[in-house]
């Protein structure tokens, strides 16, 4: 999980003739997908695409046989609203959004809180205790210690009594969320970089819907969601990227109705003294991850949750990850690090996917 707000710095999506390509890279929370949308061209008059900036990155959405009576500017400045809205609320880069507003409150200090800001922060403490403790929104403290949040890399690593120090104050469990009052015991702040880019898509989503938009895909700095069918009529199909240099392809999946996120350690690291270290932090242990797994994708309802879960269960590891899929029923992805490459692993719910595939 890297702390850095909603504004993150990442590689932009590229399009081509038959491919929609999103390449989280480096993400605030280390997410890491290709989303490969297969036969996507727009044809039709009532078939659009819809980019723009937002939250340090960009959107791409395609908007499927848009009812008569919506026109394309009008949808447009309402996504962005929209969109803005959210960063108004959630983002740590705008100074008197609703969470700054809430980071600078005193210890103990009853702060209110929007719906939005509340649904949010409670699927975070909900990931946080099934993940026990892996996610955790208040990590941004050690992010920055170990050099990937907005100051340089340090010259050496953090010791012992540095990550100590830092993990007497942070926590989740500082905070108490009740109806729309939120609190913290101690002087913690909230970086809701892992899930709010989810949240703004699932935001769009609900939007396009209340205007009778039926199929759409909604992208959001590699977060995604879609319903209905491409503009050929056919289900959606991303396609998730290996762990490796370039865009490759590592499985193709039909996700019509679903939401999409990856995270993976995989790009943005650094080495000091022969030691590799990834800028996925466990809040646990107050370091890096050191296990094998290169990504984990995550298929849900909602794009929030698809997010959030896709970062814990990346910090979480394999063996630790897949067991979780297994007793919630997630539908989960694995890439882990092999000796010849990468050995795919999956839970019994991912494989309804897989096997709509041909595999």
């Amino acid at each position: 999980m890297h702390r850095s707000g909603i504004t993150t710095t990442k590689t932009g999506p590229q399009l081509s003739a038959l491919f929609l390509f999103v390449n989280k890279g480096i993400a605030s929370i280390a997410l890491a997908l290709l989303a490969l949308v297969l036969a996507s061209c727009v044809d039709s008059s009532r078939d659009w695409k819809l980019t723009g900036p937002t939250m340090g990155t960009s959107y791409h959405i395609t908007v499927v046989q848009v009812p008569a009576g919506i026109e394309k500017a009008i949808l447009q400045s309402a996504i962005d609203a929209e969109l803005e809205t959210v960063n108004q609320e959630m983002s740590t880069y705008i100074p008197d959004s609703e969470l700054m507003r809430f980071n600078g409150a005193a210890v103990g200090e009853a702060v209110e809180v929007s719906e939005h800001l509340a649904d949010v922060i409670a699927r975070a403490l909900s990931i946080h205790q099934r993940s026990h403790g892996a996610f955790d929104v208040t990590v941004g403290p050690l992010v920055n210690l170990w050099g990937f949040g907005p100051k340089p890399e340090p010259q050496a690593v953090p010791d012992d009594a540095q990550i100590a120090q830092l993990q007497q104050v942070l926590g989740s469990d500082a905070l108490t969320l009740e109806g729309l009052t939120l609190s913290k015991s101690r002087p913690v702040a909230i970086d809701l970089s892992a899930i709010a880019k989810g949240h703004g898509v699932d935001r769009v989503a609900r939007l396009l819907e209340s205007k009778g938009i039926d199929n759409y895909l909604v992208e959001v700095g590699g977060e995604l969601r879609t319903a209905g069918v491409n503009p050929q009529g056919n289900p959606w199909r991303i396609g998730i990227e290996r762990p490796t240099a370039g865009q490759v392809v590592q499985k193709p999946i039909q996700v019509s109705g679903k939401a999409v996120a990856t995270s993976g350690d995989y790009r943005n690291y650094y080495e000091r003294d022969g030691k590799r270290y990834a800028h996925t932090i466990d809040p646990r242990s107050g370091r890096p991850v050191e296990h094998k797994l290169a990504s984990v994708t995550v298929i849900a309802d909602n794009c929030a949750e698809a997010d959030g879960l896709a970062t814990a269960l990346n910090v979480m590891g394999a063996d630790a990850a897949l067991k979780l899929a297994e007793e919630e029923g997630l539908a989960v992805f694995l890439l882990v690090k092999a000796d010849d490459g990468f050995e795919e692993r999956y839970s019994a719910a991912f494989r309804p996917y897989l096997e709509s595939q041909g595999r």
